[in-house]
């Protein structure tokens, strides 16, 4: 079986690239790059192929090219300035095949800030400077620079890509990224399945980025929160002063002045020159509104993936399909043990794959059309649940004749734990997904999840430390070897937390503790294998905690176990489940709960760690792993992307750091 080399080839629907500017040549070098893609080609195909499969295709090259700008945009029937991908929200939908590359130059057409794009899901092996991690592994991208980023789609899965520089996440930078599993991988669900429907969900503030940034950094008594969000959007569109279905005593109960938008009466709005054709603020049901409903029409007696992911700055959400079963296979690009549901949780950073089957017969009391209903879980929802249809091509209705269906109660903790806990590991996977023995531990690290004080400002912080970025990114600062003035790397950061500290009290309760801010890091041995435990714990306000979404950069990890109160070694360490772990990239800790999980450090770059929760990023809810110090020069980063900080002042003497003494074999 042959492993071929990478296939230049252009997606048909793209624009040809813009000439070159600064920084847009690709980032890495076509050697380095094409060794990176034959081994994931070569792995992928000795998992999963059968001996008289038929060669593999070559790889093919996906290049796109973006200008990302300030756009007016009314993706709640409502124009704001959003930060957009080619004049449009959401950005365009990335499809590639495991083992292809991506190429996508980035040309920041914003005049007053840089800016990165992170791809979520994707491992980045031997491209960790692609991961788009502003201050962690590239420079951002000033404005008037171009970037291209270049690396291999490793595995099959749903995915998303995102800004990760400041907020811009909630400003409107991101899209889908699907990656389809090549012929010799098929998926273990792909025979079950007719077609495939895409479903981004995402919650948008009519307030600015800049006035919600400004607000969380304000001091004591002037802190201002964000709130909660005016609209949720599925695939980008959402309803901010209609609903699209009957309005029930449930949605009044979230807002009292809920109403259904009425078809009839739009068509003086659809001609009012100020409000429609020059704001776009025509309502739903006018022709080419940036707000019109999202349909997705489907054939009776089919199956269906839905490939469903979270993007969202705040909302942890539910999603179910009116008169529909959901059966669950996938999570975050890992084939799961399926398992049937009537609705799933799913918080920002996750993504699912669910199948379902069109099975109901229209008739003229039941028509064929039927609601997609997502509403906000874990949080006193002040903000209505969004609504798609579902509808069969053979419906006698376009539209669904009942009331969405409700939410689950926004506090039933328990509903999301029931989901969460169902998910294990496929059992008769292909590949080998049991994580290591704990016999080859090599180090635990305990992150106590607080919200505090620190000089005036209220801060998030793990063991008492709330992470503070430098100007240099720590992956080019590893690279030429200037740690020490890039950052503090005096010693690392906390690796626990006191042991008489009482989760259940708030910190300022907590006899000795004092926060800080801190830009230190974790330093792990290339092969380290790897324990976390995400400790939840009391905020400022006594019995008041919340979930967080954890999420790792170029990694999966296998979640070994939840649990409720405070983590106890001795009690919970043997009870942690190594038989059919889940491999996530992104996973929640619960109120006043723990969550541990497992990786291994086999992936040489700097990689963020932090909650998913935008403005808790933003207040410090945050780590950085840097793995394989001794390996780092051995990278091939481009010089370019690390022009910023201290590495800019010292550009005329840079040359890679001469290596450590290779660490200890863990």
């Amino acid at each position: 079986m042959t492993c071929h080399p990478t296939a230049n080839s252009t997606t048909a629907d793209q624009p040809d690239p813009l000439p070159k500017a600064t920084m847009a040549k690709p980032h890495t070098s076509s050697d380095h790059l094409t060794a990176v893609q034959l081994l994931l080609c070569c792995t992928l195909l000795v998992a999963f192929a059968a001996p008289s499969a038929p060669a593999a295709p070559s790889p093919a090259n996906v290049n796109m090219t973006w200008d990302v700008e300030y756009i007016l945009w009314a993706p709640d029937c409502q124009q704001r300035v959003m930060v957009g991908i080619n004049g449009r929200f959401p950005g365009p939908t990335i499809t590639a095949r495991a083992g292809d590359v991506v190429r996508v130059t980035v040309n920041n057409k914003l005049p007053t800030e840089g800016l990165v794009v992170h791809w979520h899901g994707m491992r980045q092996v031997g491209t960790p400077w692609a991961d788009g991690t502003a201050s962690i592994s590239q420079c951002a991208i000033n404005p008037g620079d171009s970037f291209t980023y270049e690396f291999v789609a490793d595995k099959p899965g749903t995915f998303f890509y995102h800004g990760h520089f400041g907020m811009q996440r909630a400003a409107g930078l991101y899209g889908s990224l699907i990656v389809d599993a090549t012929a010799e991988q098929d998926e273990p669900y792909r025979k079950d399945y007719d077609g495939e429907l895409n479903v981004l969900l995402s919650d948008w503030y009519h307030e600015n980025v800049y006035a919600q940034a400004a607000g969380l950094e304000r001091k004591d008594k002037h802190f201002e929160w964000i709130g909660e969000p005016q609209t949720i959007l599925i695939n980008g569109r959402g309803q901010y002063d209609c609903m699209l279905g009957k309005v029930t005593r449930y949605h009044r109960g979230i807002d009292r002045y809920a109403k259904t938008c009425v078809r009839g009466k739009e068509a003086k709005l659809c001609n009012d020159e100020e409000r429609c054709l020059r704001r776009s603020e025509c309502g739903p049901y006018c022709p080419e509104s940036q707000c019109a409903p999202v349909v997705f029409d489907v054939e009776p007696g089919k199956a269906y993936r839905l490939r469903i992911a979270s993007t969202t700055t705040l909302s942890a959400l539910n999603l179910q399909v009116q008169g529909h079963e959901l059966t669950v296979v996938e999570a975050d690009g890992n084939p799961v043990e399926p398992f049937k549901v009537t609705d799933i949780d799913i918080y920002s950073g996750e993504s699912y794959s669910v199948l379902l089957t069109t099975n109901n017969t229209p008739t003229f009391y039941r028509p064929g059309a039927f609601w997609i209903s997502v509403g906000v879980r874990g949080r006193h929802p002040k903000t209505l649940p969004a609504t798609a249809v579902l509808r069969y091509t053979n419906s006698k209705f376009d539209w669904p004749g009942s009331a969405p269906p409700e939410t689950p109660a926004w506090d039933d903790i328990d509903h999301s734990k029931s989901f969460t806990y169902r998910i294990k590991a496929l059992r008769n996977a292909t590949t080998k997904t049991r994580p290591p023995r704990s016999a080859a531990l090599n180090r635990t690290i305990a992150m106590l999840n607080t919200q505090t004080l620190v000089g005036g400002h209220v801060k998030w912080a793990i063991n008492n430390v709330s992470l503070a970025l430098p100007a240099t990114p720590y992956l080019g600062a590893y690279f030429y070897g200037l740690q020490g003035r890039a950052f503090d790397a005096a010693g690392e950061a906390p690796d626990r937390f006191p042991e008489g500290y009482n989760v259940s009290r708030p910190p300022g309760e907590n006899k000795g503790y004092a926060a800080r801010l801190s830009d230190r890091v974790y330093e792990l041995p290339l092969g380290a294998l790897v324990d976390v435990v995400l400790q939840n714990a009391d905020m400022m306000r006594e019995k008041t905690s919340e979930t967080h979404p954890w999420h790792l950069h170029g990694h999966d990890f296998w979640v070994l176990g939840y649990g409720d109160g405070r983590y106890d070694a001795g009690r919970d360490f043997a009870r942690l489940n190594t038989e059919d772990p889940p491999l996530r990239n992104t996973v929640v800790v619960f109120p006043h709960g723990w969550t541990a999980l497992r990786f291994v450090a086999d992936n040489t770059g700097a990689w963020a760690f932090h909650c998913h929760i935008e403005p808790h990023l933003h207040m410090g809810m945050g780590a950085v792993f840097i793995e394989g110090v001794d390996k780092m020069r051995e990278l091939n980063v481009p010089r370019e992307a690390m022009m910023c900080g201290v590495i800019r002042t010292s550009a005329a003497v840079l040359t890679p750091a001469t290596p450590r003494s290779p660490a200890p074999a863990p």
